[in-house]
């Protein structure tokens, strides 16, 4: 079997409660990184067992090793900033992630989490997914507003330094063993939003481009993409402690999304925020999508029938043969985590397991 499969899932998971308090201590200076590495060993080899047992075939480290899906990757990055910024936030929640700022040349000068990929291939006997940003992330919030006229006075170039910096990145993985990467981007589902649009205006960029011109970094990203690695795209509209920022169908963006360079979508549909399953129709032979029918941000959990009812519908643009399962998001793309079990998240990976082999097998 070749990625993605019919049970899939997008990447992060539920913090354990010990693994979360040697953080805790650490980022107080009570944990020295050495003991802190030993707490996420322990819980990350808990995690893919778990992951194993349920008869997933793409395991992940659960992101145990960050704190945020995607800043702590571009913080890596040579020329990027964390800064805290307005814009649309997190709905019902007060609290709200730093934004990614470009302040000088970026570079990939380092490797970065190559060494979490190289444990998660040591500890599972499946295929080991990683999961980093893609480069629309380092604008999509802060836009141009975000990205330093004195070092980039042109966008082009920036643009370029982007896929170049995520080009080396993926080259270093290859390099380790990695044979399925997700790059994570919520930007073309971000801009079905009016008013993210709008923020975009403010920040001072035309909404209207943006899709073609975040399709375009992508694709730079996958020139001279490694042989014998699958590359897939997941986009949300925001999961940040069970909340989210973006509202609105694909319509719009589908266009521009559906002409990257990836092998397949991860894309949500947990909810009549996402829009109906008709911009399907636009995918291009080849390409496969997975659907995000089970919700990550409740503990409820979907039926067997519901599932299977919205699979059928969404077959109605895309071969079954082309579609797989998944959550539509991560169960904590941020250390904090989302409002629900952990039983509630292995039971939902378990129905995503069930219900992908009674369509498919």
């Amino acid at each position: 079997m070749t990625p993605p499969f019919r049970a899939d899932q997008v990447g992060s998971l539920l913090r354990p409660p010990e693994l979360a308090a040697a953080r805790a201590e650490f980022k107080r200076g009570g944990l020295d990184a050495g003991a802190l590495r030993e707490a996420e060993d322990r819980a990350i080899r808990d995690a893919v067992a778990r992951q194993e047992a349920i008869g997933l075939e793409a395991i992940t480290d659960g992101e145990f090793r960050r704190d945020y899906w995607h800043l702590d990757f571009q913080s890596g990055l040579g020329g990027v900033t964390l800064k805290q910024m307005s814009g649309p936030g997190f709905s019902g929640s007060t609290e709200q992630p730093p934004i990614p700022n470009v302040t000088g040349k970026l570079r990939y000068t380092r490797p970065v989490m190559v060494d979490h990929f190289e444990f998660l291939k040591r500890t599972t006997r499946k295929t080991p997914k990683m999961t980093i940003p893609s480069p629309a992330m380092l604008h999509l919030r802060p836009g141009r507003a975000g990205v330093s006229r004195e070092v980039y006075p042109d966008l082009d170039e920036f643009w370029a330094d982007a896929s170049k910096a995520h080009r080396a990145a993926i080259a270093a993985f290859a390099a380790a063993g990695c044979t399925y990467l997700q790059l994570d981007d919520v930007s073309f589902a971000y801009l079905c939003d009016p008013k993210i649009r709008e923020q975009c205006r403010r920040n001072g960029d035309d909404p209207e481009k943006l899709p073609r011109i975040y399709a375009d970094a992508v694709n730079g990203s996958l020139e001279g993409r490694p042989q014998g690695m699958t590359i897939t795209m997941h986009t949300c509209r925001g999961n940040f402690r069970s909340a989210w920022v973006a509202e609105g169908g694909y319509e719009s963006v589908a266009e521009a999304m559906f002409s990257t360079h990836v092998d397949a979508f991860f894309m949500e549909f947990d909810s009549a925020r996402a829009g109906g399953f008709e911009p399907l129709r636009l995918l291009p032979k080849g390409k496969k999508v997975v659907l995000g029918l089970v919700t990550t941000k409740t503990g409820e959990l979907e039926s067997k029938d519901s599932i299977k009812r919205r699979i059928e519908e969404a077959a109605k643009f895309v071969p079954l043969d082309d579609l797989c399962l998944s959550p539509q998001c991560g169960f904590s793309s941020t250390h904090h985590g989302n409002a629900l079990s952990f039983e509630e998240q292995w039971r939902k990976l378990e129905r995503v397991v069930e219900v992908a082999r009674e369509v498919w097998q």
